[in-house]
């Protein structure tokens, strides 16, 4: 009896020990870990933090002169270069903030977004300043719904955290780009800022740069001095 006693508190004993290196602590997490949850994250909950915003909140943020002063548009498009007779796809367009600037030096613009109500503000903007040269288009969430070789650049600003099954997507992006064309990223840093999301609806750098190469992406120029809150990463 007592050799049976003893053999049984043996193995409670054994799968005790087991039990407690085998459970994670709550602080276990790796860095590695915390790189994949960073990749993952953000689609669902930044479309939804955004959207707790009206509509009209959304267009007075996007086209104020605090954005201006942040955002910094004319150095923005210095940095892209010259796109006199280039055609340019704005991915998250918005209110249209950049795509009319991009008109402005001379670009053949496709104004893309997902939502219907930013492309008919767009297009009453349009309209309403007899602009030329610039179409807006409706994509999915999942594709930008560019033509092989269709564009010579494409611009995505504060949207890139918002779009799911980036390196996929952006693979899409890289076919309807010509030969010699730019992909131009800029995001906001994931820290803390005066605007933007929270930061744990942001992507470092290192991700987008790591998400890009899988799109097919190996040439790129990372800037984090030109603008204050935000960096630009082109990929060639």
């Amino acid at each position: 009896m007592k050799k049976i006693v003893l053999i049984l508190m043996l193995c409670l004993s054994v799968g005790c020990k087991k039990d407690r290196k085998d459970a994670p602590t709550k602080d276990a997490k790796t860095h590695s870990e915390e790189h994949t949850h960073e990749k993952h994250s953000g689609h669902h909950s930044a479309n939804e933090f955004m959207h707790k915003s009206s509509f009209e909140e959304l267009i007075t943020r996007f086209e104020s002169p605090e954005r201006d002063a942040y955002q910094h548009p004319d150095k923005v498009l210095e940095h892209v270069g010259d796109i006199q007779g280039r055609t340019v796809m704005d991915i998250g367009a918005g209110s249209g903030y950049f795509s009319v600037k991009l008109v402005e030096r001379g670009a053949k613009v496709i104004a893309a977004d997902v939502d219907d109500s930013f492309l008919e503000f767009i297009q009453n903007r349009i309209e309403e300043n007899s602009l030329e040269n610039i179409e807006t288009r409706k994509i999915p969430y999942d594709s930008p719904n560019l033509k092989e070789d269709e564009v010579d650049l494409v611009l995505v600003v504060n949207t890139y955290h918002h779009i799911e099954n980036r390196p996929e997507y952006f693979a899409q992006v890289k076919k309807g780009t010509k030969v010699n064309g730019d992909l131009v990223i800029i995001d906001f840093f994931k820290t803390d800022t005066p605007v933007g999301p929270p930061s744990d609806h942001k992507l470092s750098m290192d991700v987008v740069v790591d998400e890009l190469k899988k799109a097919g992406d190996s040439s790129f120029d990372v800037n984090v001095d030109l603008l204050p809150y935000q960096y630009i990463v082109t990929a060639k």
